[in-house]
């Protein structure tokens, strides 16, 4: 036996190195065929080339093998597209008598899901031996047995199958017996031993005989059994079945200790002769669910019984007088299937989250249903609630794919709870529940909304830089980084100025605020434009427009502008000393560039001369005569009138208006050049008058000289250019008026110059003023020229010019 193994090991190294695999592509199925005891590691078939898909498709498919049983009998080689063996297959453990063996698998390929059945068929190898259940064989036998009496022998196991299963018995060489050999319809064989020549108790009392099973395997295989015969004495009737052949079914939940069937066998013979026992033969496994009561024939349930596992026994029965005259009957006892297995539901492949942009029709889910039983009870139907938006399509062989049937939006339901229930079709029906959760993941398809479009502010004008004005809020839906808002300023200009220049924004609160100081008289209103985006890829924003009304502040004193304060000469109005009550003598006019009531300016006559003489409107600042002019009033009036704004507290500016109380232009004059500094002025207009005369001869005498050296070095590069016509450039000065005059008496002096690049060529002319009304006198008492006068001064000033 141990040289059979060694030869049995030898031969199966053999079948590892000498592979051979059988590949059939039928309906989209691969099938291989690899013979048993492989080790691990070896190669089974290239499914990549078999199945004409590129390697890098199963790497990036994340290709891998779905198998039914708990057993990993086979494995992926991703690289290199290859199955290999994973562990130790034995096909006796696997199938049994099964023939052929095979098991079935599913390669899956995800992103996009593919799937691909492939069969992988197990041949047997001769690595078992026939192998007998007791190694001795009693039997009784009566002398009187006549020739040809059949004696059944127990039969040899051998699990493998084929060629490689028991094929023969032999029997050593005797006088007495001989051996015949029988094949059931299942193809086993077993033995019988006939007797051929009588048995002589007298000569021989005890038998020994040598009983052989062999297989037809390469190496052969064996397995003996001595039979020891004991001879009795004369018994000339053996029992005899009352049927040949005993058929029942049982369902296979009957329970353990039910009396399933009864067999009976009569003997002929009377008495101690006639007792019959029963027993069974032939058994080739030793875990038969089934026990025979030695004395009554009934037949017990004693082990479990699955369809599944094997749906019939064959069972010989025996009955034996107390002499070993036997009697041999078959029992077969068939399996009927009952619906106890519920459906298994696996997930076969299952990430557990969809995006929300998936169109109809996208697999969510690889689903497994698997039923052990048969025929009806082993037809499923796999279902969901009807009010979800995904529906079950079949797939190959109990697989089911889970689908959706309409778009998905996140922000309406962002999780599904999805119940499945597979059902089969046994009555009454068993069914199984698995519930999985789909998380519905967030793509940007939201932009962020503001919680109103138009956003309104006011803000005191003067305010510190850095002043919180408002802040803006804005929602967004989606979820995550795509839901993370950050706030911007628009890019706008406000007075030519980038607008980020005046105001600036959080990003992360939308909390607005002011860079600079604001000014109501330069801007009263500001509008910007602000935008919400969020983090998505690619960003989506939305936009909102926030006004910031400045508020005014009483920040600016009333501006006089009439009449004009200046500190070069003194301008006076005139009033005749005929003016009658309520002569209006000048108005004072000022402004106040605040708005509002900070701008409502009032008028008071804070000092005067003669305060009984003038008054001044509260709101037009109008100053006028309050009672009749006399000749004992002053000449020379001096009235300080104050303007003062609305605001709080209020701004203030004063004014200083000079009244001539006079009919002529004389009296005026000889009151208002009384003034104690007229000798220092014309003390220091002499000096300035020498000083200026030295400077222009100094200039004179240096720019003729300058002149005359580029006169001939102009001669001399061209004379063309010194006959050229000199172009004229007219150049005419804006009115200018004096800013020094007050009142209704103003010095304009109008000129027109005309120049051209050579001196020698330039005119002025002189026109008179507009309007001589009023009479003004400088503060060093030197009267301004009168008509006559001036144009006397203005002729000899062009004879010098010329």
């Amino acid at each position: 036996m141990d040289t059979l193994k060694s030869k049995g090991t030898s031969w199966g190294w053999r079948v590892s190195i000498f592979l051979f695999c059988v590949v059939a592509a039928v309906s989209g199925q691969i099938r291989y065929s690899i013979p048993e005891e492989m080790r691990k590691g070896l190669f089974v078939g290239d499914v990549a080339k078999d199945l004409g898909l590129d390697v890098k498709r199963l790497v990036s498919g994340r290709a891998r093998l779905a198998i039914d049983d708990d057993n990993q009998y086979v494995a992926l080689n991703q690289n290199k597209g290859h199955i290999v063996v994973n562990e130790r297959i034995d096909r006796e453990k696997l199938c049994a008598k099964k023939s052929p063996c095979s098991f079935s698998l599913e390669i899956v390929l995800e992103d996009p899901l593919e799937l691909f059945s492939i069969t992988i068929e197990i041949q047997d190898v001769n690595d078992h031996a026939p192998a007998f259940p007791k190694k001795e064989i009693n039997l009784e036998i009566s002398e009187s047995t006549p020739t040809g009496t059949v004696f059944l022998l127990d039969s040899a196991a051998d699990p493998d199958v084929g060629i490689n299963s028991l094929q023969s018995y032999s029997l050593k060489a005797n006088e007495h017996f001989v051996l015949k050999q029988h094949a059931r319809a299942d193809g086993s064989k077993f033995a019988e031993m006939i007797l051929q020549s009588g048995l002589d108790r007298e000569k021989q009392s005890e038998h020994t005989l040598i009983l052989t099973a062999v297989d037809g395997g390469e190496p052969q295989r064996s397995g003996t059994v001595r039979i020891h015969v004991s001879v009795l004495d004369a018994n000339d009737n053996a029992p005899v079945f009352t049927q040949s052949l005993y058929k029942v079914s049982v369902f296979e939940n009957v329970l353990r200790g039910t009396v399933i069937a009864k067999v009976s066998a009569i003997d002929a013979d009377q008495g101690y002769n006639g007792n019959v026992t029963y027993s069974f033969t032939h058994l080739e496994d030793s875990s038969c669910p089934f026990e025979i009561n030695p004395y009554t024939g009934e037949v017990k349930l004693t082990g479990d019984i699955d369809y599944e596992v094997l749906p019939n026994y064959e069972i010989n029965l025996q009955a034996k007088d107390p002499w070993g005259v036997m009697g041999a009957s078959k029992l077969i006892i068939e399996i009927a299937d009952v619906n106890d297995n519920s459906p298994v539901i696996t997930m076969a492949s299952y990430s557990g989250r969809i995006s929300e942009d998936s169109t109809p029709g996208t697999v969510v889910a690889l689903i497994s249903v698997q039923d052990k039983d048969s025929g009806k009870n082993g037809q499923v139907q796999l279902n969901i609630d009807e009010n979800l938006p995904f529906k079950i399509k079949s797939s190959l062989r109990n697989y089911y794919a889970l689908v959706t049937e309409q778009s998905l939006d996140r922000e309406k339901r962002s999780k599904y709870s999805i119940t499945l229930t597979a059902t089969d079709e046994g009555l009454p029906a068993l069914s199984s529940i698995k519930t999985v959760v789909l998380d519905v993941t967030d793509i940007n398809d939201n932009a962020p909304a503001f919680s109103q479009s138009v956003y309104s502010t006011q803000v005191m004008e003067n305010n510190p830089p850095g002043v919180e004005m408002l802040q803006i809020h804005a929602t967004d839906p989606d979820q995550g980084q795509n839901a993370r808002i950050s706030y911007l300023l628009i890019d706008g200009e406000v007075n030519g100025n980038p607008v980020s220049t005046y105001f600036s924004i959080d990003t992360e609160s939308g909390v607005i605020h002011s860079l600079r100081s604001l000014d109501y008289e330069q801007v009263k209103e500001y509008k910007i434009r602000v935008k919400a985006q969020d983090g998505g890829s690619p960003p989506i924003s939305s936009n909102a427009t926030v006004i910031v009304h400045v508020q005014d502040q009483n920040d600016n004193p009333p501006q006089v502008l009439y009449p004009v304060q200046t500190g070069g000469s003194l301008v006076a109005e005139m009033v005749p000393r005929s003016a009658d009550v309520g002569y209006l003598v000048t108005k004072v006019v000022a402004v106040d560039v605040d708005s509002g009531q900070n701008a409502w300016l009032s008028y008071k006559l804070q000092k005067a001369t003669d305060r009984a003489l003038f008054e001044v409107g509260l709101q037009n600042g109008e100053i006028r005569t309050i009672r009749q002019v006399t000749d004992k009033d002053a000449v020379k009036q001096r009235l300080t009138v104050i303007v003062e704004d609305n605001g709080q507290p209020s701004r203030s500016a004063t004014v200083i208006v000079n009244v001539a109380v006079a009919d002529s232009f004389p009296e005026v004059l000889s009151e208002f050049t009384d003034f104690t500094h007229d000798k220092e002025y014309n003390d220091n207009l002499t000096f300035y008058l020498v000083l200026a005369l030295a400077v222009v001869s100094f200039l004179f005498i240096t720019c003729l000289v300058v002149i005359i050296s580029v006169k001939i070095y102009r001669w001399r590069q061209s004379r063309i250019l010194y006959h050229s016509n000199l172009p004229v450039i007219p150049y005419y000065p804006p009115r200018y008026s004096d800013t020094l005059g007050t009142g209704t008496l103003q010095h304009v002096y109008n000129y027109e110059v005309c120049r051209t690049t050579d001196s020698r060529k330039s005119d002025i002319k002189y026109m008179p003023p507009m309007s001589q009304s009023l009479v003004s006198v400088d503060d060093a008492g030197t009267e301004t020229l009168q008509n006559g006068e001036q144009s006397s001064a203005v002729s000899r000033m062009s004879t010098l010019v010329s």
